[in-house]
């Protein structure tokens, strides 16, 4: 039940990226839930626990959400680049 929750958060934090990087136009839904999943993964990975938060694994909270986000946006970024040539 836990991966469904964080496959289900994490959808709704790529599309919050993709809306936040102005490329929800641009991109399927399909693109927003692995962006979203994807860099919750990796911000859990690698940025909480520089900062010392809890990851979005671990438990939903304000703090992981927006490590989430981060992660997400940062990786949507680099998607750009490899797509466009240039982060928008």
């Amino acid at each position: 039940m836990n991966f469904i929750v964080w496959l289900i958060v994490g959808g709704l934090i790529g599309w919050v990226a993709s809306v936040v990087m102005r490329t929800d136009t641009q991109q399927g839904i399909l693109l927003n839930i692995v962006v979203g999943i994807v860099g919750s993964f990796l911000a859990g990975l690698l940025i909480s626990p520089l900062i010392g938060v809890s990851a979005l694994d671990e438990g939903i909270s304000v703090s992981s959400v927006g490590v989430s986000l981060l992660g997400a946006i940062a990786l949507l970024a680099v998607v750009n680049l490899f797509r466009r040539g240039r982060i928008r």
